[in-house]
């Protein structure tokens, strides 16, 4: 039987449906230097023993280290750690070079910082394709629970929210009026939820009158005020790894919205300044739409002051 044919750019969009964790993964080589890794494809296996496995390319630099180490260490990242991530993530040589840590079981290396951390004894490897598959038997873990994971999901970084449904009171104890109840007046959920519904509002608009989804919005979103951008310069502005962010660009180059002045830049077409302008002009009428229900002078307040809180809190 024949397998079928898929487009991979159009397969990886829908695998990137489902969100993941980021980790970087780490252990030493041969010569007992640290190499690590940044990856998404970890996850658990089986409590008795207990046993965790994650995934690597076959073309990967570092695939003989793990597939000959004999320990490994899971580092599960936080949500202020997306600069280790594309560091781990990078073709640089010497990752470890502003990464602090210490040897951790066999030597492995586990970083300072992180949100949890599993150090294995590598239990089996298998073939999975392209991709090495290693299974590590858990030796010690740890994890800091103050720290809110950092979160990989349709091709950028984001972090874990508590979904609306959840924070509507449920409770007898509770109560209802908005200005007594303490979520309902806490500023972080405020600013989540007229995020949350501003942009489940806006996204389906964008998509429907100009054919962009939330990863395109945001990458042309920074090039209508400066249409020649370097990927690197995009990676750090929309939170998105260099991989995940040429997997988009190559997708809007295929769509005639951008093209490659080199390997590092990116510039937009005539038809991608077209739909940036038309994308533009839709989110603008969307905000004025949202404001008016306020007094103007509250609307400018508002986005006034949200400009001071983002400056000090920055």
């Amino acid at each position: 039987m024949s397998q079928t044919a898929f487009d991979p750019k159009d397969f990886r969009r829908a695998l990137s449906q489902f969100p993941t964790g980021v980790t970087v993964i780490t252990t030493l080589d041969a010569e007992g230097n640290p190499v690590g890794v940044t990856a998404s494809s970890f996850n658990s296996v089986s409590m008795d023993p207990i046993l965790v496995l994650w995934s690597i390319d076959k073309g990967a630099h570092s695939l003989s280290a793990f597939e000959n180490a004999e320990n490994f260490a899971v580092n599960v990242l936080g949500k202020d750690q997306v600069s280790t991530s594309n560091n781990f993530a990078s073709r640089g040589e010497d990752k470890f070079a502003n990464a602090a840590y210490s040897a951790g079981l066999g030597g492995s290396p586990i970083l300072d910082e992180y949100a949890a951390q599993f150090e294995c004894k590598t239990w089996a490897t298998y073939d999975g394709g392209d991709h090495l598959i290693l299974v590590g038997e858990v030796i010690n873990y740890r994890y800091n629970d103050s720290v809110e994971p950092l979160v990989f999901a349709r091709g950028s970084y984001a972090v874990s929210a508590q979904h609306p449904e959840m924070v509507k009171a449920s409770s007898p104890c509770e109560k209802t009026a908005a200005e007594d109840n303490f979520v309902g007046d806490y500023l972080l959920y405020l600013l989540r939820g007229a995020y949350q519904s501003f942009s489940a509002d806006l996204y389906p608009k964008l998509k429907q009158e100009c054919g962009i989804n939330p990863e395109e919005w945001r990458i042309m979103a920074r090039m209508i005020s400066c249409t020649e951008s370097k990927i690197s310069d995009l990676t750090e502005i929309v939170m998105q790894p260099e991989v995940a962010l040429r997997q988009s660009a190559d997708w809007m180059v295929e769509k005639g919205l951008v093209e490659f002045i080199d390997n590092e830049t990116l510039k937009l077409t005539a038809q991608g300044t077209e739909t940036a302008t038309k994308m533009q002009a839709l989110a603008i009428k969307e905000e004025a739409a949202l404001l008016a229900q306020m007094p103007a002078d509250q609307a400018e307040h508002l986005k006034a002051n949200l400009k001071t809180l983002i400056e000090k809190l920055g």
